[in-house]
This record gives structure tokens, C-alpha cells and sequence, in this order.
């Protein structure tokens, strides 16, 4: 994590079985973190990054659950920043700025339209031992 994402004061962390299930879990959880840090849940960033989570953590249940058991959510934010990253198992890396091109999965499309229309970024940060990655998700509330 960046020294700036470190810097913020709310932090979770949440990991679950790479089911379906954990789409819905991951939300609800960013929907009650956010409201106990006091972020307003109508906030115009927040619709969309629940999409953006959602999104991310249906990519990993769809296309790492063989390799990965676990999806691990990490959330955090600060009084004018909302972070969160998305972890598995998987050694693939997608590319997200080819996504917004046409030629990445639609999925991450949509993810990639929301973050930079928001002002936003994402980077895919890969674990130590090329096993796993992290995508994470930045925006400015």
C-alpha cells in the first residue's frame, strides 16, 4: 500500500470463500464501514464504487476461484479519499487501461469508466511471490 493509502485514518479488511456470496458480503460490509466512518452513502462516488467493488470481487469469484479459495477485500478512506483493493490468489494481472480500449474484459470496462469518470485510479499490484495480485481502486469523495 502507498504511503498515502497507509496515511488514511479507516481501514478493513475483510476475507471470504471465493463464492457468489461474497459479492453481496463485500458490498453490504463497504456499506457499513462507510456509514461508521461517516461517510454519506449518497455521496455521487459512492454508487459507484459499490459497482466498482462489486465488479472486482464477481472477477475473482468467476475467474480465480480455481486457484484462489479466498477473496480478500480491503477497504479504507479518509476525509476526502475512498480506497479499496480487491485480492486473490490468481497469478493473472489484467490489463485495466486496455480494458477501457474495447480490447479487455467487459467487466473491467466498466470498472475502468467509473474510476477515471470519478477522477479515480486503479493499478494491479502483483503479490511478492507472482502467485496473486491486488487491484486497487482509489477515489475522491
Amino acid at each position: 500500500m502507498s504511503t498515502r493509502l497507509a496515511a488514511l485514518p479507516h481501514r478493513h479488511v475483510l476475507t471470504l470463500p471465493t463464492l457468489p456470496s461474497a459479492v453481496r458480503t463485500a458490498r453490504q460490509t463497504a456499506e457499513q464501514a462507510l456509514a461508521e466512518w461517516g461517510i454519506n452513502l449518497r455521496h455521487p462516488s459512492v454508487g459507484p464504487a459499490l459497482l466498482i467493488l462489486s465488479e472486482l470481487v464477481t472477477n475473482s469469484v468467476r475467474h480465480a476461484a480455481v486457484l484462489s479459495p479466498q477473496v480478500t477485500v480491503i477497504y479504507a478512506a479518509g476525509a476526502d479519499t475512498l480506497a479499496f483493493a480487491v485480492h486473490d490468489r490468481h497469478p493473472y494481472q489484467p490489463s485495466l487501461y486496455a480494458s477501457v480500449t474495447g480490447t479487455g474484459p467487459s467487466g473491467l470496462a466498466t470498472v475502468m469508466e467509473l474510476t477515471l469518470g470519478l477522477g479515480g485510479t486503479a493499478v494491479v499490484r502483483g503479490d511478492a511471490d507472482g502467485k496473486g495480485k491486488s487491484i486497487w481502486i482509489t477515489l475522491p469523495l
